[in-house]
């Protein structure tokens, strides 16, 4: 079964980023689907898969979507933090799109099939087989190479980050350099998210998650306009 569920969520990363990038919101909900029935019919329960603590969860979720909006007000009030946030994949994106992507693409896209798969379903199979330890380490690896793809556009979209990542001009090694730094910023992300899952349920990290990439969008153009 946990090769299956890998084999589905592989499938829906390619189909996301590389197929149908605007169906994500229905290939991640099918392929959420097909996690949380794989699941249960492996008898996990729903609170070995992370639906549990709600109240806990959404105070905990509330407090660090806080932080993150208070981060980001700092990163764009810094000149040199500033050129972090012009990214073209929101600023080349009318208002309405980037309205689309921050309330829909990421929750439903991105987040939702992120969170049940690897903090629910993931992380409750290997739970139960080897532990919690085992369960947070390869996930949360498994989570780092989910965003190879991603990392890859974002080295094209925001050049700030080649420049911080390398001091060559190869466009080949800034993109690389990126994308290992994704691919480890990430995982450890997944560390924590695994955490927050395991003392507040699936909501808690959810909450984070959504704060993290959607708040983005919002930034993005806030920055374009003080540069």
């Amino acid at each position: 079964m946990l090769i299956r569920s890998i084999a589905i969520l592989t499938a829906a990363n390619i189909m996301n980023n590389k197929v149908a990038p605007r169906l994500a919101p229905l290939t991640s909900a099918a392929a959420t689907a097909a996690l949380v029935a794989m699941a249960r019919r492996s008898g996990l329960s729903w609170q070995e898969l992370g639906f549990e603590h709600g109240r806990r969860g959404a105070l905990t979720g509330g407090a660090l979507a806080a932080a993150v909006a208070a981060v980001y007000t700092v990163g764009i009030a810094n000149p040199r933090t500033r050129p972090l946030f012009l990214d073209e994949r929101a600023l080349s994106l009318s208002r309405a799109r980037a309205l689309e992507e921050a309330l829909l693409q990421v929750p439903m896209g991105t987040v939702l099939l992120e969170e049940v798969g690897f903090r629910g379903a993931l992380y409750a199979m290997l739970r139960r087989r080897h532990g919690t330890v085992a369960a947070t380490a390869t996930s949360s690896a498994l989570f780092g190479l989910w965003h190879i793809l991603p990392a890859i556009d974002m080295a094209r979209a925001n050049p700030a980050l080649g420049a911080l990542t390398s001091a060559e001009s190869s466009t080949h090694l800034d993109t690389a350099r990126v994308v290992a730094g994704s691919v480890v910023s990430t995982a450890a992300a997944g560390v924590l998210f695994c955490e927050l899952r395991r003392h507040g349920g699936l909501l808690a990290p959810t909450m984070l998650h959504v704060a993290t990439n959607s708040f983005g969008y919002l930034f993005a153009r806030i920055a374009a306009k003080r540069k």
